[in-house]
């Protein structure tokens, strides 16, 4: 039986590419070619129910990682589509001509007051200038954008002091902080409209590659603020990784990145 592809996408850290059936509900090679395979064609599902990071998607912060459906031998799974069920809702994966989208909602910001989240920030980024703070509730994410007058280096080398976070703000309503930056289009090689990095100690991560979930309210403010539905975005981690995203009239947000198969192997029984 065919293993799922392992592979790296800059919208996501982790997702298996390649699925048939979740883990717990593998078939062998004749129930494989049934109709209830061909109707989890295109679905897989998510049940973990432990706290951990990446099994909650766009309230948590990553991709689902631990999804899988297998395929047999020799065949591969053709749906443009793959329906991921999480502990926050379905998320659509759709294959474009260079990358994968990701269908994922939009969330609102509100101004937050500085004095409330203070010690939080400082103790992260020290006096770096600050010009813009916004909460997140359906996330439990801070939004903190820095000075105009900072680059996309200044952001890329920024010392962020992760470990004391979780003990400064212990009531649960922050779980991830997001720095984020303007962007300097014509500025670099290529133009981004804006920039960010994503922290959560709250949940054991300290950086986050790249990150779907806050997209989903890095795309909201950044749309308000640059009057654009269109944008590219730049998530400054050590790996990096660059993002298309698209504002649609229903409300929720398109994101587009690459990816790559890492991994890819077979199991024996």
């Amino acid at each position: 039986m065919m293993c799922p592809r392992y592979a790296t996408s800059s919208v996501i850290p982790q997702i298996l590419i390649v699925c048939q059936a979740p883990l717990h509900q593998q078939t062998t090679g004749s129930e494989a070619g049934s109709q209830q395979g061909r109707d989890l064609a295109d679905r897989a599902r998510e049940e973990n129910e432990a706290p951990d990071f990446h099994s909650r998607c766009v309230h948590g912060d990553s991709f689902p990682g631990q999804s899988c459906r297998c395929l047999p031998p020799g065949k591969q799974n053709t749906n443009s589509t793959l329906t991921f069920v999480t502990l926050s809702g379905e998320l659509k994966a759709r294959k474009a001509e260079d990358g994968i989208v990701l269908d994922f909602p939009l969330y609102p910001t509100f101004p937050q007051d500085f004095h409330e989240v203070g010690d939080l920030i400082k103790a992260a980024i020290g006096d770096t200038l600050v010009q813009d703070i916004r909460y997140s509730p359906d996330t439990r994410k801070l939004l903190v954008r820095l000075s105009d007058s900072y680059d996309r280096s200044f952001l890329e080398t920024l010392k962020v002091n992760t470990e004391p976070l979780p003990q400064i703000e212990k009531t649960g309503r922050v779980k991830g902080l997001i720095l984020t930056l303007k962007g300097e289009p014509g500025g670099q090689a290529a133009p981004y409209d804006f920039y960010s990095r994503y922290f959560a100690p709250w949940v054991g991560l300290p950086e986050d590659p790249v990150t779907g979930s806050a997209h989903t309210i890095l795309s909201s403010y950044w749309s308000q603020q640059l009057g654009k539905k269109e944008m590219r975005a730049f998530q400054c981690s050590r790996r990096g990784g660059e993002l298309d995203i698209s504002l649609r009239a229903d409300g929720r947000v398109d994101m587009k990145g690459g990816a790559a198969i890492v991994l890819e192997g077979t199991l024996t029984a």
